[in-house]
């Protein structure tokens, strides 16, 4: 039996691409279902992905990102603002813009009401150091209580409970349904309109009876949640833009 003496190296886990005098770190992977070289980026995180086929040479790669320099730039460019939380910033709460306000330091409980002039706002107490953690933590709160309520009307439709909701901080998928029942959902959906939210229970609801995509599954979806085709434009349209908060 001849055994090869050559083997190839591994490949770096990534790799540099500039553009316009700005550096841009790249990840490199493969993958064995790969027909071609892609390049992707992620509007959630900024994170510039190469994949490449098992059989393609690593050099030819390099090639191909370096000449999609101003591809990667574009889309960087195109991610959406980032917005810390912090006072005087505006959050949309079930799609309503809410400005923060850090009306007090002693400890108290922060809550969605409105200013003077009766405009929307998140009202924050406590250490100023902690105002983005506790804004954060109060729409965890919201989006797991709206969840629920979502949940227990759409699986009281479908006479299917769901054994387990989780809220999670999810980048590349606003839920998920496993095959034990258990779903999980971006906490960054109480950002969105209350349609949305209403959308994404629904979808997930409908995978504990049909785990796939199929024609099935859809027309299940669109039974218990009349609205899904506009909640999924919206989606489209505006999903990247929430990964943006906080």
């Amino acid at each position: 039996m001849r055994i090869s003496l050559f083997r190839r190296q591994p490949d770096p886990d990534r790799i540099e691409v500039v553009h316009a005098g700005t550096r841009y770190p790249v990840m490199v992977k493969r993958r064995a279902n790969a027909r071609r070289m892609t390049l992707r980026v992620s509007q959630a995180t900024g994170e510039v992905t190469l994949t490449l086929p098992e059989r393609a040479e690593f050099a030819a790669g390099r090639i191909f990102a370096e000449n999609h320099g101003g591809w990667i730039a574009a889309r960087i460019a195109k991610r959406p603002r980032a917005v810390p939380f912090e006072p005087g910033q505006m959050v949309p709460l079930r799609g309503v813009p809410h400005r923060i306000v850090h009306w007090s330091k002693a400890r108290g409980v922060t809550q969605a009401t409105q200013d003077k002039d009766g405009a929307p706002i998140i009202a924050v107490a406590g250490e100023a150091a902690h105002v983005a953690r506790r804004i954060k933590d109060f729409l965890r709160r919201l989006a797991l209580e709206d969840l629920e309520k979502a949940v227990r009307q759409h699986t009281a439709a479908l006479g299917i409970p769901a054994r387990k909701i989780t809220i999670r901080d999810t980048k590349s998928r606003w839920g998920s349904c496993s095959s034990q029942g258990h779903l999980n959902f971006s906490w960054r959906l109480i950002l969105a309109p209350a349609s949305v939210l209403d959308y994404l229970a629904a979808h997930e609801v409908a995978h504990l009876k049909e785990m796939n995509h199929s024609h099935r599954f859809w027309a299940l979806t669109h039974r218990l949640c009349p609205h899904t085709e506009a909640a999924e434009t919206w989606l489209k349209r505006h999903g990247a833009s929430l990964h943006g908060y906080g």
